[in-house]
């Protein structure tokens, strides 16, 4: 007997698997081993031999993101905060660059709100609001607009995605306190959490929805993007584009560019700020490949 399951996490050569309402540990072919598995896999498993199940293949992807190796994921949750560890705007942008050019949709999260000036949160939602991402301020230590988020990830599968110590854990524990991930304190000396998760998993949360909490990080490389991807990957770019002098234009130096016409209005400084730094990282690695 073979039934289609969905894989949970992997590791040292098992996976474990969700067939229906039960989570099983299964084997896979060596061969899959060198293709590897990731979790959010939809594969194929046998039941042939009692207590040996095993994954025989890997169904078609829908995606696939790097880091955090993930495959067909919906949405990933960003999460960030303004203090304990400081503002990262440019690090939120490059995560909103690579789920946009992977085809995964981008929810905004504001955590550690109890820490900020109610301005400030306000502030940073302005800054996104002409991305149309959808923003969310919550404190996942007192649960301040933590459920606002329940609607969003019901049905879906989304990734947890942001540098150590914003509270990722914490926010998912804050959904479904079953859960009890171990959270960590931010480091006083370096201004960072320690990776408290360790392996990227799915995990069930109460009210519906498959959430992967996943390790975090700092660096994401953007190495294959081309220019033009990049300026799609920012959904008011992309918008405004449209009324720009020159077709395929880069939004630089070019005269008439809409875009540059709209700063502070149809996109914010930030916003555009991230983008030209981003831009030039493109063609630096553009410039070494054909060096």
């Amino acid at each position: 007997m073979v039934l289609e399951a969905l894989v949970l996490s992997v590791a040292g050569g098992y996976a474990r698997v969700r067939v229906g309402g039960d989570v099983l540990l299964c084997q896979f072919r060596g061969r899959l081993r060198r293709s590897g598995i990731l979790p959010g896999d939809r594969v194929v498993v046998s039941f042939e031999v009692p207590g040996q199940e095993t994954v025989e293949r890997v169904l078609p992807r829908g995606n696939v993101l790097k880091r955090p190796a993930i495959a067909n994921v919906d949405q990933a949750l960003v999460v960030f905060t303004a203090s304990e560890p400081p503002l990262n705007l440019p690090l939120v942008d490059r995560i909103t660059v690579l789920a946009t050019h992977a085809g995964v949709g981008v929810i905004l999260c504001l955590n550690k709100v109890d820490l900020i000036d109610p301005g400030e949160a306000l502030r940073l939602g302005q800054v996104y609001q002409p991305s149309g991402f959808p923003f969310f301020a919550t404190s996942a230590l007192i649960g301040d607009g933590v459920e606002g988020l329940r609607p969003v990830l019901e049905g879906r599968v989304t990734v947890m995605a942001g540098q150590s110590g914003v509270g990722k854990s914490r926010l998912l524990n804050s959904l479904d306190p079953s859960l009890s991930l171990a959270t960590g304190a931010l480091s006083r000396k370096i201004s960072r959490g320690k990776h408290i998760t360790r392996r990227v998993e799915l995990l069930q949360v109460q009210g519906g929805g498959i959430v992967a909490d996943a390790p975090g990080f700092s660096r994401l490389d953007l190495e294959g993007m081309s220019p033009g991807e990049l300026g799609d990957c920012y959904p008011e770019i992309r918008s405004l584009s449209a009324g720009c002098r020159f077709t395929g234009c880069h939004h630089q130096k070019e005269p008439g560019c809409a875009v540059k016409e709209s700063i502070g209005s149809g996109i914010s400084l930030e916003r555009y700020s991230s983008y030209c730094d981003l831009f030039a990282e493109i063609l630096e690695w553009e410039k070494r490949r054909y060096e």
